[in-house]
C-alpha cells in the first residue's frame, strides 16, 4: 500500500491551477485576449537582456560539459561568492560562499530549511496570514504543526497575536515580505518589535526561535525609496530562502539559495541544511543558471509595468468601492469581496471570463488574490467587469 497522505495531496484540487486551466479552455473558445486571467504569479516582464546575453555567451563560448555537468552539492564556488559579495555590498554583511547553498528555487529552499529544523512532531511552525498556501503542505509534510496567526486589518504584522500564539514548541516563524498574496511590505518598526519578542521568548524557552524569511519578491518594491528590512541584520537566528523566479522573471528555471548567516546560534544549522538537501534529492541546482546568476546577480528588475498596473487597479477598484490594502511590493492585490465571500465572487467573475483566486487557501475567505503581472490592457478591461460585479451586490 502506498502512502494515503501522499494520495490525498496528489489528488487534492488546486484552486489556482483549476482557474488557470479554466482560463486556457476559455481562451481556446473566445481568444486569449478576451480572458482576463489574474490567477497565476507568472511574471509578464521578460527576463532582462543581461540574462539572455549571459545564456547565449555561456553556450557559445563553453563546451556543453561545462554548463550541463553537476556542480558541488552546495553549488559553484564562483556563483556563491558572487551572491555573497552582492549581499555584503547591499546590506553591510560579511558573508562568504560558505554561508550559501544553491537550490532549485524558493520552494526547494523552504523545504530544505523545514527538513533541517524540524526535529519532532511537537515542533510548531508559525505562519502569518495571509500566506502562500503551499506552506501548509510543506510544514505538515515534514511532520510539524502549522500555527496560523492572522495579520492586522491592514495586512501588517500582528505582533501581539504572535506573542499570544508562541509556545515552548515554536521552532520557527515564516516571514514573507513583500507578501504573497497582499503585496504588503512589513514595516521596519513592526519587524523590530517581532525580533525583540523572539529574543525575549528564545531566552525564556531556552532555545532559539528561528525566523525563516521567504524572499522571492525582495527586489519587487513598488514605492520609490521604500526598503524591505533585511532581517538577518535585525535578528541573529534568521535563515533566508531566496529565488530569482520573480526578480529576474525565471520561474521555470528554478534557481535560488538558502542563506545561513554566521550569527545563527546553532553552528550546525548549515550542516543540517546540507543534509536536508541530500535527503530531499537536491544534488545541485541547475549549473547553467548558477553560471547565469554569477554574471547577473547585480541586475535589477524593470518594475515599470508592475507599478503602472498596480496604480491603475488600486485607484480604479477603490473608486468602485472595493476595499484593498495598497501593495508596496510584489505584483498582487488582495481584494475584499463585497459580501465577504471570495469563493462566490470568483464564480461570478468567471461568467465574465475574469479569473481571480479565492482567498480561502491564503487564510482569508473574505479576500481574493489578483495577480497583476499581466498586460496592462487586461487590467484596464477588468475595471468594467469589477464595476458590473459590484453592481450585483447593491
Amino acid at each position: 500500500m502506498v502512502s494515503q497522505d501522499m494520495i490525498k495531496l496528489g489528488t487534492a484540487k488546486s484552486v489556482i491551477r483549476e482557474l488557470a486551466a479554466f482560463g486556457a479552455a476559455r481562451a481556446a473558445v473566445v481568444g486569449a485576449e478576451n480572458v482576463l486571467d489574474f490567477s497565476l504569479g507568472n511574471p509578464s516582464v521578460p527576463a532582462p537582456k543581461e540574462v539572455q546575453d549571459a545564456i547565449a555567451d555561456i553556450i557559445k563560448n563553453n563546451e556543453p560539459k561545462v554548463y550541463h555537468s553537476y556542480s558541488s552539492g552546495a553549488g559553484h564556488d564562483a556563483c556563491r561568492t558572487a551572491i555573497a559579495n552582492n549581499l555584503n555590498k547591499r546590506f553591510g554583511t560579511d558573508y562568504t560562499k560558505d554561508n550559501l547553498l544553491m537550490t532549485c528555487g524558493a520552494a526547494a529552499s523552504l523545504n530544505i530549511v523545514f527538513k533541517a529544523l524540524i526535529a519532532s512532531n511537537d515542533d510548531e511552525i508559525m505562519v502569518l496570514a495571509p500566506f502562500f498556501p503551499e506552506y501548509t503542505v510543506w510544514i505538515e509534510g515534514h511532520g510539524a504543526k502549522q500555527v496560523l496567526v492572522p495579520c492586522k486589518d491592514d495586512m501588517q504584522l500582528n505582533v501581539e497575536g504572535i506573542r499570544e500564539a508562541l509556545t515552548p514548541n515554536t521552532k520557527a516563524i515564516i516571514v514573507n515580505s513583500p507578501n504573497n498574496p497582499s503585496g504588503v511590505i512589513y514595516t521596519k518598526e513592526e519587524v523590530e518589535q517581532l525580533c525583540a519578542l523572539l529574543v525575549e521568548k528564545s531566552k525564556e524557552y531556552g532555545h532559539p526561535i528561528y525566523l525563516i524569511t521567504d524572499e522571492p519578491y525582495r527586489e519587487l518594491v513598488l514605492i520609490d525609496g521604500l526598503e524591505v528590512p533585511f532581517i538577518p541584520n535585525m535578528y541573529e537566528n534568521t535563515v533566508v530562502c531566496y529565488s530569482w523566479s520573480k526578480s529576474l522573471s525565471l520561474p521555470g528555471e528554478r534557481i535560488g539559495y538558502v542563506l545561513v548567516p554566521n550569527k545563527v546560534e546553532d553552528k550546525m544549522v548549515m550542516a543540517a541544511v546540507a543534509g536536508a538537501a541530500r535527503v530531499l534529492g537536491y544534488v545541485c541546482a541547475p549549473t547553467l543558471f548558477q553560471m547565469v546568476i554569477e554574471r547577473c546577480v547585480d541586475v535589477d528588475p524593470d518594475l515599470t509595468v508592475y507599478k503602472k498596473n498596480r496604480d491603475l487597479l488600486y485607484d480604479g477598484l477603490t473608486k468602485l468601492g472595493y476595499k484593498v490594502a495598497k501593495p508596496a511590493g510584489a505584483f498582487y492585490l488582495f481584494i475584499e469581496a463585497p459580501d465577504g465571500d471570495s469563493e462566490k465572487f470568483s464564480e461570478k467573475a468567471k461568467a465574465y471570463d475574469m479569473l481571480v483566486v479565492p482567498g480561502t487557501g491564503f487564510g482569508s475567505k473574505a479576500h481574493m488574490r489578483l495577480s497583476y503581472c499581466v498586460e496592462t490592457e487586461k487590467c484596464e478591461k477588468s475595471l468594467a467587469v469589477f464595476e458590473k460585479l459590484m453592481a450585483e451586490y447593491k
